[in-house]
């Protein structure tokens, strides 16, 4: 890469998903073909399995699937029985559905920044928002690398308050060696497509350690009713089609082996950016050492030149994305809250200055190798 210029134009998406389903092509379409010979689309034996896969690989004891990952939150937050007047804890610095979990009950969710290392929820800021009226800390596991999870464990703890993981994007992640959705109460994860594990549409699921909980999501995932036409109180309509769990039982296998891949990539990243000297004007990922981060974004941080980066990359064929370019707390169907530009400096500065590189399994070195080129030629002298 020591040219003046980008080498021959390539094409190198954010994500890749036609390599991936390229090579599990013929077990999804059997399997595909076995729900439709057996006509059970909803719920059923696949789901059934799935969900018992699914909570052997998080390491709990209870696995309930439902229609997305949005959903999951959700039900996690009336399982808890969170209501109007209550508050939860969380991050700015998240997919919209975090807080919308909270706001849909009635409840108030409560901000706190972020470390600016790892862009997790800062333990050290969670005990000083607690109050009466706390219900939850719900943490968001980002990018693909848990948050500090003993820290905020000790202090939910201290005061009697459940924590809910929002592990969209970390199924597989550990901390420690447990597992993301394994540590708090509920841990809430998203099989859209995009996900480390994605289906073909919406999916998501829960997972527990508590037999209460367990039932109680159960029975609130299908309209709150333990048989049909009896409802012991009123849920939601959220179940997982078969279709989706037999394509997400396909996938399931190779799961550890793409996330280890993405964590290949992302250190041959680092490695070819220090070797370039770009290291002071590219913020690479922290890595915490006692955490396993599965890479489901590769996020770099580059300041005020982030906008004119993300054209220069976008103009070379290399795809990128930002996560998320407006924290929630400045979203404008939160104004209500009472929350200003300011208050959460970490996330608000997240916001502004990073961006997403291509990370997936099938990502080649020849690709690989492009994207850091291309972002060289972007940061040398004019």
């Amino acid at each position: 890469m020591s040219d003046s210029s980008v080498k021959t134009k390539m094409s190198v998406p954010l994500l890749d998903l036609r390599a991936q389903y390229s090579a599990i092509r013929d077990r999804v379409r059997e399997s595909v073909d076995r729900v439709f010979e057996s006509q059970a689309f909803v719920l059923g034996a696949e789901v059934e399995a799935l969900e018992e896969e699914v909570a052997r690989y998080s390491q709990t004891r209870h696995a309930i699937a439902c229609a997305s990952g949005s959903d999951a939150l959700l039900l996690a937050m009336m399982a808890l029985d969170v209501k109007a007047g209550d508050e939860v804890i969380t991050t700015p610095h998240t997919f919209f559905a975090t807080a919308s979990s909270v706001t849909r009950l009635g409840a108030r969710p409560i901000f706190v920044d972020i470390d600016p290392r790892t862009y997790n929820i800062n333990p050290a800021s969670i005990e000083a928002a607690i109050t009466e009226r706390t219900r939850a800390i719900m943490p968001v596991h980002i990018y693909g690398q848990c948050a500090e999870m003993d820290e905020i464990l000790e202090v939910a703890a201290r005061h009697s308050i459940a924590v809910v993981e929002d592990a969209a994007q970390a199924i597989g992640a550990g901390d420690k060696g447990r597992r993301a959705g394994s540590m708090g109460a509920i841990g809430c994860f998203s099989f859209y497509p995009s996900k480390n594990l994605g289906g073909a549409g919406d999916g998501g699921m829960l997972t527990t350690n508590d037999d209460r909980l367990a039932e109680r999501l159960r029975i609130l995932h299908v309209h709150g009713g333990v048989t049909k036409y009896h409802h012991t109180e009123v849920g939601i309509n959220s179940r997982l089609d078969a279709l989706q769990a037999v394509v997400l039982r396909a996938k399931l296998p190779h799961l550890d082996e793409w996330s280890n891949q993405r964590a290949r990539h992302a250190r041959r990243y680092i490695e070819l950016f220090a070797q370039i000297g770009l290291t002071d004007k590219v913020g690479l990922p922290f890595v915490r050492e006692d955490a396993r981060h599965i890479f489901h974004l590769f996020v770099i941080r580059v300041g005020a030149s982030r906008d004119a980066l993300i054209n220069h990359l976008r103009e070379n064929g290399v795809g990128t994305e930002v996560y998320y370019p407006v924290p929630l707390h400045l979203q404008k169907c939160f104004q209500y809250l009472g929350y200003k530009e300011g208050d959460f400096p970490e996330a608000e500065r997240a916001a502004r200055e990073t961006l997403a590189l291509p990370i997936y399994p099938e990502l080649t070195d020849e690709q690989l190798h492009y994207v850091v080129d291309v972002v060289r030629q972007f940061f040398e002298p004019k």
